[in-house]
């Protein structure tokens, strides 16, 4: 989870100015949490405290007005009476790192990503983006292969992972759907050597690289357990202190209980 959140903040200077290369500084002084981070760390809250999505995304997300959700997100985070707007955005997948370490089968895996998805993004490739998502990160975290979660997630999901960084860059530009988001986003983690070159593959892609990255940092992170030290304590003091009390509880229960 720190991984999605750490990936979230060194992307989000790229966001607007994307790049084509993986030489670039992290943790720029313009970096930022966004969306993507406030949403990772609500969905977080609803397991650790067993409430429903809706009610954790809706009461921390309102907490950050300012943090950069989509104009449909935004009347979705408003609305007396909120109700799913068939979206296929990249949102339901960049939230949902959480679901992949807290639970324990695929089959949970899948159900909890698809119920954090459809609160707002009910079309079907948000669903499936969401579950992609979530269900790479739970195999990386139970140890299965790099082949492994390439083969899987094909199959399951249809996604041609087939391909390279090196051969996506070159064409790649700025997408916020997940059928353009995901795949990619997990392919800069298959390509990898380390949680760093993971995140430098996913910024590298030129796209919308916040989001870009915190999927992939999500994966990289269970894959290669944990976030290296100078990186993972960089994100933690630009987060407020109420999102990194979240994170650390979460953090607890979950991922350091399944590392040991």
């Amino acid at each position: 989870m720190l991984g999605a959140i750490a990936g979230d903040i060194i992307g989000s200077i790229y966001e607007s100015r994307p790049i084509k290369s993986k030489d670039f500084p992290f943790f720029g002084p313009d970096c930022r949490f966004t969306d993507d981070t406030v949403l990772t760390v609500a969905v977080a809250d609803s397991i650790l405290e067993g409430r429903s999505y809706q009610e954790s995304i809706r009461e921390i997300g309102r907490k950050y007005p300012h943090a950069g959700y989509g104009s449909s997100f935004i009347q979705w985070l408003g609305s007396d009476t909120p109700h799913p707007y068939n979206s296929w955005g990249n949102g339901s997948a960049m939230r949902v790192s959480p679901v992949g370490f807290a639970f324990d089968t695929e089959e949970e895996v899948l159900a909890e990503a698809r119920n954090s998805a459809e609160i707002t993004h009910n079309h079907p490739e948000g669903i499936k983006g969401a579950q992609a998502a979530a269900l790479s990160v739970f195999l990386a975290r139970t140890g299965q292969a790099k082949e492994i979660i390439r083969s899987r997630i094909s199959r399951t999901f249809g996604y041609d992972l087939d391909r390279t960084i090196e051969r996506i860059r070159f064409m790649y530009s700025f997408d916020i759907s997940c059928q353009r988001t995901v795949p990619e986003a997990i392919i800069a983690f298959l390509d990898s050597s380390s949680y760093e070159d993971a995140i430098r593959n996913a910024i590298s892609l030129g796209g919308d690289s916040d989001t870009l990255a915190c999927i992939t940092g999500g994966i990289a992170e269970a894959f290669y357990k944990g976030v290296p030290d100078d990186i993972a304590a960089k994100a933690r003091d630009i987060l407020t202190p109420d999102l990194l009390h979240i994170t650390d509880s979460f953090c607890r229960h979950y991922i350091h209980k399944t590392d040991k």
